[in-house]
């Protein structure tokens, strides 16, 4: 099948790699064929390889619609251009910038932004990237706090937290000396459906979760409901949270209606797009009539017009979502955090949402990202997730992406990209395989990073990649080129033998933090409680007697040189496992509000659907009260004294 090998080298899908342990694994033919196919390179009969590989190798040829470069560096022109003699670039504010051609390259841009390149009668977009990223404040080494957003209490019992209680959190934690505070994702889920909360797998990555808006931020009344109780009922709450934004939008006065409307003028047809899959959602539910299939069929357009009044609700809803999560960014800023929010940018999108049905011939078919085997998942992972096509980013000149990264950072003073490795390369899973039968498939990353520092400037926003698990070789150092932050997470700093690394050991360019949402909080590791799941749940994991040597291990690392605390006392080495992670040299420390509270339980078990409350359990009380705990007290000063010195 060399045939077949060629074709998979040219599509940038890769038959061989390495392991999480350095083991080179090769992709069998049947699943290097089934990628092959649900990326567009017919594989069958066997002649249609050599017409696909054709077909590759005469689209390198043709002009592309995006070139990216470096601002001040020659831009080597592509192939059929090469032969220009001179070229006009356009920016955005119109004006003409005259560029020759010497030996196939333009010269240099020296101002970093998007252009629209005039060369030879063809027009492309050309994006000239600023070297670095934002970088966050040199004066300092800060700290911050991460939070599930629906966890948060505020003052009114409600049925889960939103960005009203995003805004009070922040403003608490920036008197104990905070500077950030790390959210959840806030991407776009389905309206009404208490059923899909996972924040993970979002419908739309380029417009919000409305159900997290806040009215009272924004001065219009708050929900007339709530629950104190130590879990979200979704399936409740999410239908009347959405009854609540109906009375809201109902009684909006004719002056807040125009607000509405000129905002929604601003963000241009893709908002009218989402309002209509939001509408469409609500009035048939998760099957609808293939008629429906596609934004601009008849029947779309038909329906669009009926229920003008039900896109315009949807449409309000989005802007309470955007106004209320600029409010709390701003309350953030104002308490006095140097950088305030961290939004978090999901790695994919729900097949069947928003962003699919918007951009089908952008975003990947037929195949499910995810991990191939590891360590920490022996059998791989299915997120059951699509994303971007890299000939899709190609073809729409990167458009969806940035409108992606802008969402994101619109309201943030940094971003967290999860599953960073995704820039470079993505595991893609065939329709109805396992997760051990992917592959990788290359990305352009070069490009993808150029206009990740764009956007980091014009947001003035600082750029983090979740850098664990199989990392591709030459990423760490490019992120790091390109000042982008990456994570040291104390579970996973060990060495070679398994021993826990000093906090010196953290590099400076980098976010060390306890935990993530998906590992046990100190409390949790320590007491065994993440063992106790697993052996109700019938999993594979640590055993008891093994979790004791790495206890004694985590103490070697974190501990005062005395014995350990007996496992049902965590609270010491939660506070010394705080003040070995914001001792490190990293720039940022970002501490789960469940480690500064020391709770055992975490909010989310990776591999479980409904075994487990995943994203449903709540804080103890209003963050602000809870720093009135003397514990709590003692360990945002614990943190705030190490990252001063």
């Amino acid at each position: 099948m060399r045939a077949l090998h060629q074709l998979a080298e040219a599509a940038g899908v890769a038959r061989c790699w390495q392991d999480a342990e350095g083991r080179a694994q090769t992709v069998a033919d049947d699943a290097l064929q089934a990628i092959l196919e649900a990326l567009g390179h017919r594989t069958d009969p066997e002649r249609a390889i050599a017409e696909s590989l054709a077909l590759i190798q005469a689209e390198a040829l043709e002009v592309p619609a995006f070139l990216s470069a470096e601002a001040g560096a020659a831009i080597a022109l592509p192939p059929p251009l090469a032969a220009a003699v001179r070229a006009e670039a356009v920016g955005e504010d119109g004006a003409a910038i005259p560029l020759t051609v010497d030996n196939g390259a333009l010269s240099p841009m020296r101002q970093a932004g998007y252009y629209r390149l005039n060369i030879e009668g063809e027009r492309l977009t050309l994006a000239v990237a600023p070297p670095r990223c934002v970088t966050l404040t040199a004066h300092r080494r800060l700290w911050g706090a991460a939070v599930q957003i629906p966890a948060l209490r505020g003052e009114t019992p409600t049925s889960y937290g939103d960005f009203g209680d995003v805004a009070q959190a922040a403003r608490a934690l920036a008197g104990a000396g905070a500077d950030a505070l790390a959210i959840s994702p806030v991407h776009a889920l389905y309206p009404g459906d208490g059923s899909r909360f996972s924040p993970y797998s979002p419908s739309s990555r380029r417009f919000l979760n409305g159900a997290l808006a806040s009215p009272v931020l924004l001065g219009l009344p708050g929900p007339p409901f709530g629950e104190d109780g130590p879990l979200i009922d979704w399936e409740r709450a999410i239908p009347e949270r959405l009854a609540y934004l109906r009375t809201l939008f109902d009684g909006l006065t004719p002056e807040l209606r125009a607000r509405v409307r000129h905002w929604a003028d601003e963000q241009g047809t893709a908002l009218t797009t989402h309002a209509l899959f939001d509408s469409l959602y609500l009035h048939f539910g998760r099957a609808w009539p293939t008629v429906y299939d596609h934004p601009d069929s008849d029947a779309t357009r038909a329906f669009a017009r009926t229920y003008a009044k039900e896109l315009d609700f949807h449409i309000f809803v989005q802007w309470l979502a955007d106004q209320s999560l600029d409010a709390a960014q701003r309350e953030a800023k104002a308490a006095g955090m140097a950088v305030g929010l961290i939004a978090d940018l999901a790695v994919g999108v729900d097949p069947a949402g928003s962003d699919a049905w918007a951009m089908p011939g952008l975003m990947l078919s037929g195949l499910s990202i995810g991990a191939p085997p590891d360590p920490l998942g022996p059998d791989g992972q299915n997120w059951g997730l699509t994303s971007f096509s890299p000939a899709g980013l190609k073809r729409s000149a990167f458009q969806p992406f940035i409108e992606t990264l802008r969402t994101a950072l619109r309201h943030a003073g940094a971003l967290r990209i999860d599953h960073g490795f995704g820039l470079k390369r993505l595991w893609v899973v065939p329709q109805g395989g396992s997760a051990a039968d992917g592959a990788y498939v290359s990305f352009p990353f070069d490009d993808l990073l150029r206009v990740i520092a764009i956007e980091s400037h014009r947001a003035s926003a600082a750029i983090i990649a979740e850098d664990l698990g199989t990392m591709p070789p030459g990423f760490r150092d490019a992120m790091s080129a390109r000042g982008i932050y990456g994570m040291r997470v104390l579970w996973f700093e060990r060495d070679e033998a398994g021993a826990f690394r000093s906090a010196a050991q953290v590099p400076e360019d980098s976010v060390a933090m306890t935990g993530t949402h998906d590992t046990p909080t100190v409390a949790g590791w320590w007491t065994g409680r993440d063992i106790e799941w697993n052996r109700a749940l019938g999993r594979s994991g640590a055993d008891e007697a093994r979790r004791d040597e790495e206890r004694e291990a985590l103490w070697r690392a974190v501990g005062d040189g005395n014995s350990p605390p007996a496992p049902n006392d965590p609270a010491p080495v939660v506070d010394a496992a705080l003040a070995h992670v914001a001792s490190s040299p990293a720039s940022l420390a970002i501490v789960p509000l469940e480690d500064l509270a020391a709770l055992e339980e975490q909010p989310n078990l990776p591999g479980t659907v409904d075994e487990h409350p995943n994203w449903r359990r709540r804080m103890p009380a209003p963050v602000d009260q809870m720093l009135d705990d003397p514990a709590i007290t003692h360990r945002a000063a614990l943190i705030d004294r190490k990252r001063s010195q």
